[in-house]
């Protein structure tokens, strides 16, 4: 029995334990790695976020449309042609006006005043920065100083299509007219045209 408590005693002899403040220090070191790595992992997910938010915005007001067509289309002829497309327009936006200044300016005068294209195509030629002109109907039209659309205000845009070097289209003909602001997504109307073409058609 002495024997093998000598023997115990001699395996354990050269063998330190661990204190208390050493495995304090341990575990503050490993708590300490750890905040630091948890932090950096939050930062970088913050700032993923934020990025990934902005995206989805801008995404969301290239997507949406500022103005909105609101009723029929119309199309006018003269001698069996179509000349001019008329549409009634309104804003979207409650906060944000459309600059409607027609390419002629408010004065009639003047040319490429206008920030919003209007443009033309069908099956055989496309027209770009078409002519137009604003009128304006219910709320707001006594405001002549400007040709800002702004929320709760509609305008009736009439486009002008080309006397020269242009194919009018003819009966059950099909074509497009693209709104182009400013700002926001492209408005596209398409119609084809019916086969009797009165002076004033209803293009549904």
């Amino acid at each position: 029995m002495k024997k093998f408590n000598e023997f115990c005693k001699g395996l354990s002899r050269g063998r330190k334990g661990i204190t208390g403040l050493e495995t304090a220090i341990i575990l503050i070191a490993f708590v300490t790695v750890a905040s630091v790595l948890a932090y950096s992992v939050l930062s970088a997910g913050i700032f993923s976020s934020e990025k990934g938010k902005e995206t989805v915005y801008a995404g969301l007001n290239q997507a949406s449309s500022s103005m909105q067509v609101q009723g029929d289309v119309l199309g006018l002829t003269t001698d069996g042609a179509l000349t001019s497309v008329q549409f009634t327009l309104a804003s979207v936006l409650q906060d944000a006006p459309v600059d409607m200044t027609p390419p002629a300016g408010l004065d009639g005068k003047g040319s490429s005043a206008n920030v919003v294209v209007i443009n033309y195509s069908d099956g055989s030629q496309q027209v770009s920065d078409l002519p137009w002109t604003i009128q304006r109907v219910g709320s707001g039209q006594s405001d002549t100083t400007d040709a800002m659309l702004s929320a709760n205000q509609s305008m009736v845009v009439t486009v002008t299509l080309p006397t020269s070097d242009f194919t009018a289209p003819g009966s059950y003909g099909t074509f497009t007219i693209q709104i182009v602001p400013p700002a926001g997504a492209a408005i596209t109307i398409t119609r084809t045209l019916p086969g009797t073409l009165d002076p004033v058609i209803d293009l549904h």
